[in-house]
């Protein structure tokens, strides 16, 4: 390499993605292209040996990627295994100035790489168009294609060769200082990934402690297990399968027995639900008879026992009696009119009209209706009637004398029946 040669590392970069391969840089010469009058006479592209020996090493750098260069180079037998990459470089620029059929692979790998910027290229008629294109591609950061369509194109004069040399001259001073800064984050990351590295190391580690020791624990319980089931030398060794399936069987029939069980109960416990819930309204309603007969046989018992339960006197009150059954009400009437009152009588709406109960209610002094034997319709107008009037109303268990009795005897001597809210 000759004393005034420079030597320039150009690495790849995001925004040109381009310039991969180190390239000299020498004084250009006036004449770039080899029989540049005959060429201008026939318009055509110009060969890669028809280049000046000082653009191959730009061409080389700049428009093949080293994994490129290589693969062209081992087709033709022109790569040793243990090569640099620059060494490669170095062969390649040799084989670009020699008219021959190397050369010719390597302009035909060029043009195969870069056909399609190539093919845009061929579509610009004069120089003029030919630099817009580069420019734009400049501008782009699409240099590798650009530039080998840009050198070969049949309408590139010498200046416009000059002008892309030194663009790309220039952007090789770019991309090697965009290089260092990569360089110095390469080292950061390349530091992180090897702290990461150790660090999965030691988590691997320890995760492959943590299984063996797991192996090793799973496989004494079921060492353990074995011989927990292996039965006593003097005694036939069963069929552990046989045994596994029998108490499987044995299981499943006591779970299913289990959950009838369970069934039974829970059906049990309804029905014991059930049967509290009457027996407590059994005795509820064994307790209003209960207080019905002392009643009757308060008002039933002899003067001489007259200390033990006092008669009842209605001292000429009204009582009205709405529901009912019909056959009862001229006994009610006779017991009433014993007891010293009056009783007036309402079916509820049977056969008697409901305009009827106004004016019975605000004559009566007490009302009473059996809770058995009337509409909900004509027990709730009673209510009605009685809040309105401010009349008292007693609800009876039943429609029978014996409630009646009951029901008066309270009112007489204990005031519990409902007063009109």
């Amino acid at each position: 390499m000759s004393g005034n040669v420079r030597p320039i590392s150009l690495r790849s970069a995001a925004a040109t993605s381009a310039l991969t391969q180190p390239f000299e840089i020498r004084p250009l010469p006036p004449n770039l292209v080899m029989g540049h009058a005959a060429r201008e006479a026939t318009p055509r592209r110009t060969k890669i040996w028809e280049f000046n020996t000082n653009l191959h090493c730009s061409i080389i750098g700049t428009c093949l990627s080293t994994a490129e260069l290589r693969n062209v180079l081992r087709k033709l037998g022109k790569a040793p295994a243990d090569s640099t990459d620059h060494e490669l470089h170095g062969i390649a620029v040799t084989l670009a100035g020699r008219h021959d059929e190397p050369a010719r692979r390597l302009h035909k790998a060029l043009d195969h790489n870069h056909k399609l910027a190539v093919s845009q290229f061929a579509k610009a008629s004069t120089e003029a168009d030919v630099r817009a294109l580069w420019r734009d591609a400049v501008r782009r950061g699409d240099i590798p294609g650009a530039y080998w369509a840009t050198l070969t194109h049949e309408a590139t004069s010498q200046a416009l060769i000059r002008e892309a040399f030194g663009e790309v001259h220039m952007l090789s001073h770019l991309v090697g200082s965009a290089n260092r800064a990569d360089i110095r984050r390469l080292k950061v990351l390349e530091d992180e990934r090897a702290e990461l590295s150790e660090k999965l190391e030691q988590l691997q580690l320890a995760m492959h402690d943590a299984l063996t020791a797991r192996d090793a624990q799973i496989n004494a319980l079921r060492a353990d297990l074995e011989g927990r089931c292996v039965p006593a030398r003097h005694e036939p060794e069963p069929n552990l399968r046989n045994q596994m399936a029998e108490l499987e069987r044995r299981l499943a029939a006591e779970t299913q027995r289990r959950c009838h069980l369970e069934e039974k109960l829970a059906a049990a416990q309804t029905a014991a639900a059930l049967e509290r819930v009457a027996r407590d309204a059994a005795e509820q309603d064994a307790q209003a008879v209960r207080q019905e007969l002392e009643a009757v046989e308060a008002s039933l018992t002899p003067e001489a026992e007259e200390d033990a339960a006092p008669d009842i006197h209605l001292d000429g009150s009204v009582v009205l009696y709405v529901g009912g059954r019909p056959n009862q009400v001229a006994q009610m009437r006779a017991v009433i009119g014993g007891l010293g009152g009056t009783l007036l009588s309402h079916d509820g709406g049977v056969e008697n009209h409901a305009a009827l109960l106004p004016g019975l209610t605000s004559r009566s002094d007490l009302v009473l209706f059996p809770v058995d034997c009337i509409s909900h319709e004509a027990a709730n107008a009673v209510k009605a009637l009685c809040r309105q009037t401010g009349k008292r109303f007693v609800p009876l268990r039943s429609a029978s004398v014996t409630s009646l009795v009951a029901a008066l005897q309270d009112w007489r001597t204990s005031g519990l029946a409902t007063a009109a809210e």
